[in-house]
Order: C-alpha cells, then sequence, then structure tokens
C-alpha cells in the first residue's frame, strides 16, 4: 500500500486517475490535513514537523510500504522525517526537478504559493548539485492563481499558470512548483517544456512500493 500525504483534498481525484492509467492494482490510502499548508504558510514548513512525523507513523502503522508527500511546501519535511519512518518516504516533485535539471541551466519556477518557492528552488538546487549541472533558478509568483484554487476555480487557476508560463523567456524549463497547477501543463503554448510532479512523482512512489 502507498500512503499519500496531501494538504488539499483536490489531489485525491488527481492521483487515483493517475493510479488507473499507470499503476492499476496499486493500493492507495490518502491522508489529507489541509492544515499543515496553511501553518506552514504562516510560520513556516519546519512549524509542521511534528504533524508531519505523525502522520507518517500513523502511515506505516496502517500497513504503508511508501509514503508519498504531494506538498511541495512541505516536501521538504517529510523527507527529513524519513530515517525514522522505517519505509521510503518520497516527495511527489523531486523527480520533477531532476527532469527540469536535465533539460538544461536555465530553469523558471512558478507557483501559486509564494511559501513553496523557497523549498522548490532549494530542490531544484539540490538536484543540480546531485546532477554536478549548474543552474540559474528564477521564481515566480502567480498572482491570483491560489484564490482562484482555493475557491474551486481549478480551471481559472489553470488559465493563469498557462499565461504565466507562455510570457517565459529565456528558460530551458519551466516548473510549475504545485501538483495543483499541473492542469496548466495542458493549456501551455510555449515551446519550453512545462514540468509538473504528480505523474513522475506518483511513478517513483509506485516504484518504491514494488522495490520494498
Amino acid at each position: 500500500m502507498l500512503a499519500l500525504l496531501h494538504t488539499s483534498p483536490a489531489h485525491i481525484p488527481v492521483f487515483e486517475a493517475l493510479r488507473d492509467e499507470h499503476h492499476q492494482g496499486l493500493e492507495l490510502r490518502h491522508f489529507v490535513d489541509e492544515e499543515l499548508l496553511a501553518r506552514a504558510r504562516r510560520e513556516g514548513p519546519e512549524a509542521v514537523a511534528d504533524e508531519v512525523r505523525a502522520v507518517l507513523d500513523k502511515a506505516v502503522g496502517e500497513g504503508a510500504r511508501a509514503v508519498l508527500c504531494t506538498c511541495s511546501t512541505i516536501g521538504g519535511v517529510a523527507e527529513a522525517a524519513a530515517a525514522g519512518a522505517g519505509v521510503p518516504v518520497l516527495r511527489s516533485d523531486r523527480p520533477m526537478a531532476a527532469a527540469a535539471v536535465a533539460a538544461g541551466s536555465r530553469i523558471v519556477v512558478l507557483a501559486s504559493v509564494e511559501s513553496t518557492l523557497g523549498p522548490t528552488v532549494a530542490l531544484i538546487e539540490d538536484e543540480a548539485r546531485r546532477a554536478g549541472h549548474p543552474v540559474e533558478v528564477r521564481p515566480r509568483l502567480v498572482e491570483g492563481a491560489w484564490d482562484r484554487f482555493a475557491a474551486g476555480d481549478g480551471e481559472g487557476c489553470a488559465r493563469l499558470v498557462a499565461a504565466a508560463a507562455g510570457a517565459v523567456t529565456g528558460a530551458d524549463a519551466i516548473v510549475l512548483a504545485q501538483g495543483s497547477m499541473a492542469p496548466a501543463q495542458q493549456l501551455t503554448t510555449t515551446a519550453v517544456p512545462v514540468l509538473s510532479s504528480p505523474r513522475p512523482g506518483l511513478a517513483a512512489a509506485a516504484e518504491a512500493v514494488r522495490a520494498w
């Protein structure tokens, strides 16, 4: 069983659909805590470290063979707690970050929540160090996109993100920092590769379950 830690219930159908399309037979169990993101935005990601560890312990206690954190803001906190979890703990945006580094040195990060920019930039820089490839990361906040998403207007959020991606110049890759931004990937018309996290993140977690 793969446990998924979400900070919005909107992610559940996304990962269920990806499982049905690419990983039939993989059991998913969803743990949703919206307050984790709300508090991390107010106080910083480390403020929720204890709560994240508690979720990991609960997931493992219920039989999880791996845990996937789908929230980019607290993904680093989840990874840091992996040592005591007893099973692999992954963040869904790390495979996306690795793909961005492989695409080139000029990477633009788009986020709808400011608290996600720092963790995502740090993640890409970490992947760049691992690969031995220097990168220039340019973070940009898509104003108004989170308000649309929080109000239930996912389509409106995607349109704003797609427009922001279309305005990017001088980049080798565009990273959509949050899983909630993934629908914009289908709306963009830019020639620059636009990367999102749910599909490669779930693929990595499914492999971790099989290997454990």
